[in-house]
């Protein structure tokens, strides 16, 4: 059996080898949280590999992610589990007890994998913007709410903007990743929004940002800044090392979409990232928030 050093440390390096645009469990989190911190990124990160990375078919994945929804409710009972992950559930089942992690936000993250998978299987989009929020409720809002628990931070507001920052947070990695996931068979921007704009599947598979296709994209990293800004007083909200976390991943987010704005529908055929050169910005304006 793993001690809970060693798979922790396993938690943390499975954080440092994958690439993100934020922070996780970064230097400036106060140190006693950085192993929950790397233990909820590692669970999470796990579960959206399963339901990605590889080349097995739908079925395998769904059975996957069962089998891993099934270890973790094992591990909040301090039960049994199939041995499948040990240095996910290892480090997590310590940190869902002493922390008292609410067990539903964890499910909600295999939720939304699970209907990744369905929806990629079924060549599926999002009809609305209101059921892609509600996919984002469960794929990235769980998140910023795990983390206010582990700082003791429970207000309705605080949660509402936690959310808000989350979900812009994923509507801007939807956008940069336009390159990568339309490949795959999945389609973020949706079908009310094509239509809108006049703009058909095959128009977006064919990756030539036409003008149409390029004031869709505009229009949708505004939606992006607006969620983004309803969540922005938390900042001011956290104090010490997290608040300052908080803006680095706020600005980190607000950079990326600048970055989304100006390749004018690029992003369709290359995958943005961020690089040195940003580095200075996002501090510069983190600092100034």
């Amino acid at each position: 059996m793993n001690t809970p050093d060693l798979t922790h440390a396993s938690a943390q390096t499975l954080a440092a080898t994958h690439y993100e645009n934020f922070p996780v469990a970064s230097w400036l989190c106060p140190p006693h949280l950085r192993a929950p911190i790397a233990a909820i990124y590692a669970f999470a990160r796990t579960a959206d590999d399963l339901a990605d990375e590889g080349t097995h078919s739908a079925a395998q994945r769904l059975d996957d992610l069962n089998c891993y929804r099934q270890d973790l409710h094992a591990c909040a009972a301090a039960g049994t589990t199939s041995g499948r992950w040990p240095n996910v559930f290892g480090a997590l089942q310590p940190i869902i007890a002493q922390h008292r992690l609410p067990l539903d936000l964890l499910d909600a993250l295999l939720s939304a994998f699970i209907q990744d998978v369905e929806k990629t299987r079924d060549a599926a989009g999002y009809a609305t913007r209101e059921e892609l929020l509600d996919y984002c409720s469960r794929s990235a809002n769980p998140i910023g709410r795990l983390l206010l628990h582990l700082y003791g931070i429970h207000s309705a507001q605080a949660l509402e903007q936690s959310d808000a920052i989350c979900t812009a947070l994923q509507l801007i990695n939807f956008w940069q990743d336009l390159s990568e996931d339309l490949p795959r068979g999945r389609y973020y921007l949706t079908e009310a929004d094509c239509q809108r704009f006049g703009i058909t599947r095959a128009d977006l598979l064919k990756g030539e940002p036409t003008p149409a296709i390029k004031e869709l994209i505009a229009d949708s990293a505004c939606w992006a800044r607006l969620c983004m800004q309803k969540g922005l007083k938390l900042v001011h909200t956290l104090p010490g090392r997290m608040g300052w976390e908080l803006r680095l991943v706020v600005q980190g987010g607000l950079r990326m979409l600048e970055r989304v704005e100006a390749q004018q529908g690029a992003n369709l055929h290359t995958r943005l990232t961020l690089g040195k050169r940003d580095v200075p910005i996002v501090l510069w304006r983190a600092l100034r928030m």
